[in-house]
């Protein structure tokens, strides 16, 4: 079965250098007014595992689809209102979560992103409007069934970035699957320099190790974000725990756990256990295969 056409212009769409200018205004924008903190975190749902822009997108889309089936209902036109009036109102914290995931992406998901996010605010004003008419007590419904024509192709785009593209899926959930359970040497102890990030081979898994003294800390290379290398990155410490911030996007995770300390990342690193045996290091991967 042949791809379908809308799916082929959204490919185009990823490659449309035309929007470059636009992107980077609008990431500098983003970037400049929700710094690196907290309330970044939050926005990027690193305290919940998972992006949390996807989890508030249900409250506007729920309410504007309820109201739609309310609309072709006689007599539920207050209650489509209220509806209507809180898709209005939610849709704002959602799009301030999902500009802070879209800041942090490359640069085909922010050229679809962009789109995206123009297509969810025609939608948010045609409601705006909708919701205008209904409190003077015409239709408005013509209004919102257009808004919800739009905000269903801009939904159409936020799909592609999420699956197509993997923006906010976690990049290294395939390691456990590609690591044999039990143990395996990575190489002599003394190989590995002291207090410096060391790339290593495990099968075809790149590891990120660092040796701290006999206390060897091993997690999978590739960022849970994006892919990137976290054996190019920065060792830090957080507290006197050993961190890696990657040089792509400064996800960064602890070295003996793998937890996340700072985002954009929202899932932990696979973080091996690791033991000395006759002065070669061995590591475990925990739940693999």
């Amino acid at each position: 079965m042949k791809t379908l056409r809308p799916l082929q212009s959204v490919e185009k769409l990823e490659n449309a250098t035309a929007l470059d200018p636009i992107v980077t205004k609008m990431r500098d924008v983003v970037q400049a007014v929700i710094k690196p903190g907290a309330l970044r975190d939050i926005l990027h749902g690193v305290p919940i595992g998972h992006p949390l822009h996807p989890l508030m997108i249900l409250v506007p889309t729920g309410t504007w689809f309820s109201a739609a089936i309310l609309d072709a209902i006689p007599g539920s036109n207050k209650a489509s209102a209220v509806l209507i009036g809180t898709g209005v109102v939610t849709a704002g914290p959602t799009a301030v979560a999902g500009w802070t995931d879209w800041s942090e992406g490359h640069e085909q998901q922010q050229r679809v992103g962009i789109v995206h996010a123009a297509a969810n605010a025609v939608a948010v004003g045609l409601y705006t409007l909708s919701l205008v008419q209904r409190l003077r007590g015409k239709s408005g419904k013509l209004l919102s069934y257009t808004g919800l024509v739009v905000v269903s192709a801009g939904g159409f785009l936020g799909g592609h970035m999420s699956y197509r593209q993997s923006l906010g899926a976690n990049h290294a959930e395939d390691v456990p699957h590609r690591v044999e359970p039990g143990w395996h040497a990575i190489g002599a102890l003394t190989d590995l320099p002291e207090g410096k990030l060391q790339r290593k081979m495990l099968g075809e898994v790149p590891l990120v190790v660092l040796r701290q003294g006999n206390d060897v800390s091993v997690l999978s290379d590739t960022c849970s974000h994006l892919s990137g290398p976290l054996n190019e990155g920065e060792l830090t410490y957080d507290d006197g725990n050993a961190c890696v911030v990657c040089p792509w996007h400064n996800s960064t995770f602890s070295l003996k756990t793998g937890e996340v300390t700072r985002g954009p990342a929202t899932s932990p690193q696979p973080s091996f256990t690791t033991r000395v045996v006759a002065g070669r290091v061995e590591v475990s991967l925990p739940h693999a295969g």
